[in-house]
């Protein structure tokens, strides 16, 4: 489903990046929605060239786009102006401080085009209002799990409800990881091979421990326990084990877990009384990490036998 932002909900609540911006002119038109997560720069567009014009897309103005408004007479700007908001023109934004002049302001009321200025300079505000529009426009997926940070790598774990997933997280916190969320995780694809999962705001830092009931993480084990996003790089599948399913004992073969296009590095692992999953999933967090490092213990394993069997000339 096509994804649409107004343009007054996404700059009003932008999260933890300050845009700085205020706005100068077309509040009639601050509910209009934004269907594109992209920018413009239309510095082309008002020098004449409309060909390629993307009005749908914000509008930024630089100092060269200002410059360029200055050095017109009035009757030039009224005729440019004109043209470029004789389109269905998103909003404009000028960076340095730039104030627009009154026929600017003039025709953005007159057409209902949100204008903002902020002071921030072009190249800064580009770059956090790109990475705004890639997080809000992202496709996103929620997934039943757990997720915490281990060792650095974020860990994914799925299963049927009651495996044991929560009760896994817990331990590994109280082992000094971070907890990131439980039951409902957000996911994002924020680039082609990136993923990057979250907690619900509304369920943020709680955990449900069958027995004990609803917890806080943040509040009992402090805020270093704790994190808000991580990037999901491992996922584990816990079930309840089968005596008649065989398991990987060797971790030769590389298995993935597909969520929203991308390929997730995944290991499966049964649960029964006596196994410490906890400490499984360290090793798997620090065995994930090697092979980051492209250390394949398994293969290099296997490797120096079937070298060691040549040298001995067996299985010729």
């Amino acid at each position: 489903m096509e994804k649409r932002i107004r343009v007054k909900n996404f700059l009003d609540d932008t999260g933890i990046i300050d845009l700085q911006i205020r706005l100068v002119a077309g509040s009639s038109g601050i509910d209009r929605e934004i269907r594109v997560g992209d920018i413009n720069r239309p510095g082309l567009t008002l020098a004449g060239f409309y060909d390629f014009f993307a009005y749908d897309r914000i509008q930024i103005f630089g100092l060269g786009e200002s410059a360029f408004l200055r050095q017109l007479s009035e009757t030039q700007k009224r005729s440019v102006l004109e043209k470029f908001f004789s389109y269905e023109v998103l909003c404009c934004i000028f960076t340095h401080d730039e104030e627009p002049d009154r026929i600017f302001l003039e025709f953005a009321d007159m057409h209902g085009v949100p204008v903002f200025v902020t002071k921030k300079d072009t190249t800064k505000f580009t770059s956090s209002l790109v990475y705004l529009l890639n997080e809000a426009f992202a496709p996103t997926v929620t997934l039943h799990g757990t997720f915490v940070d281990v060792y650095g790598i974020g860990v994914l774990l799925i299963g049927k409800s009651g495996v044991g997933k929560s009760e896994c997280a817990l331990e590994l916190v109280e082992r000094g990881h971070r907890f990131i969320s439980d039951d409902v995780v957000q996911i994002k694809r924020v680039d082609e091979q990136i993923l990057m999962g979250s907690g619900s705001p509304l369920l943020k830092h709680h955990m449900e421990i069958r027995g004990l009931g609803i917890i806080n993480v943040k509040d009992i084990f402090g805020i270093r326990s704790v994190r808000d996003r991580k990037r999901v790089e491992l996922v584990v599948m816990m079930e309840e084990w089968d005596n008649n399913k065989q398991y990987d004992r060797l971790g030769l073969e590389e298995t993935t877990h597909g969520i929203l296009d991308i390929q997730v590095p995944s290991i499966m692992v049964p649960v029964r009384p006596g196994r410490n999953i906890p400490i499984i999933v360290e090793t798997a967090a620090l065995n994930q990490r090697l092979k980051k490092l492209g250390i394949f213990t398994a293969r290099e394993l296997d490797r120096n036998l079937q070298e060691s069997l040549k040298r001995e000339g067996i299985g010729e």
